[in-house]
């Protein structure tokens, strides 16, 4: 198994990250039937104890072929649908997905003193998983995967009540999205916003996903922003699963950069705990 190294330097002592998930589209497994589901839990049991059905998730597949963003919707008939199947830890904080065309390994915060385990084991996790059931398909004779996309999408939820901040001072959180507070309009501070950006990935090899949203606590009605980080795409290069760990390496690098590109001096160095390594 490949080490990871880590390209960049940007660390945070306590980021605000909630959930983590590392994913794979490809080609339909057509022989995969729901016998074989029942048999792969048992490769997978000893670390995932409990067991749920989940409609099955569309395969949402990015064209880099233009300028203009766009996301194909890819849709199966072939054979009777199959649930989405989740595979859970003890804790139910990790997860593992799986479907006729995806494969998904989630991380996710349960309780409010779990800490994120960072990127690398993350991403072990996920290959050792996803390694397991290559191993299922080629010894029950259901076939390869044929990657289409890989896909990394980092979940972070930020208080806006760090500093008193109320929601029309969103820039001192992100500088980007300026709200002009200015106590003569007639709009004086907004009850929710929703932002959305995306970046194409250098040499084709994705496209990132950024939005930005504000949600309340269902306890306390305390309204927060969260952050969704989404990473789609595949190396035009690679046709196998050879070439996982560089786009992986490439994605998490474009999503840590740009956390911190999109977030404030500020909240950076005062909550999170920035720190560069040189």
């Amino acid at each position: 198994m490949l080490d990871i190294e880590t390209p960049f330097q940007i660390q945070f002592e306590t980021p605000p990250v909630v959930e983590v998930a590392c994913g794979v589209a490809f080609h339909e497994l057509k022989n995969l039937l729901a016998p074989h589901l029942g048999l792969l839990w048992e490769e997978f049991k000893a670390d995932y104890p409990s067991c749920q059905e989940k409609p099955e998730l569309e395969a949402k597949i990015e064209d880099l072929s233009g300028y203009t963003p766009k996301v194909t919707e890819v849709k199966f008939f072939d054979t009777p649908p199959l649930p989405r199947i989740w595979f859970l830890s003890d804790k139910e904080d990790k997860i593992i997905q799986i479907q006729r065309n995806r494969f998904l390994h989630n991380w996710r915060k349960v309780n409010q003193d779990d800490q994120y385990p960072r990127f690398d084991k993350v991403f072990q996790i996920f290959k050792q998983q996803l390694s397991t059931f290559k191993e299922f398909l080629s010894k029950e004779n259901l076939g390869e995967i044929q990657p289409l996309q890989y896909e990394i999408v980092y979940v972070n939820i930020i208080s806006t009540d760090i500093g008193n901040q109320k929601l029309a001072e969103i820039g001192r959180v992100f500088p980007d999205i300026v709200w002009r507070n200015n106590q003569d309009r007639f709009l004086i501070e907004p009850e929710s916003i929703n932002w959305n950006t995306t970046f194409l990935l250098p040499e084709n090899k994705g496209r990132i996903h950024i939005n930005i949203r504000t949600l309340k606590q269902i306890d306390n009605q305390e309204q927060k922003f969260l952050m969704d980080i989404t990473v789609r795409g595949i190396d035009p290069n690679q046709s196998s699963l050879e070439g996982l760990s560089d786009w992986f390496n490439l994605a998490h690098n474009w999503v840590i950069q740009s956390f911190t590109d999109l977030t404030s001096l500020e909240m950076q160095n005062s909550v999170w705990g920035k720190k560069n390594d040189n």
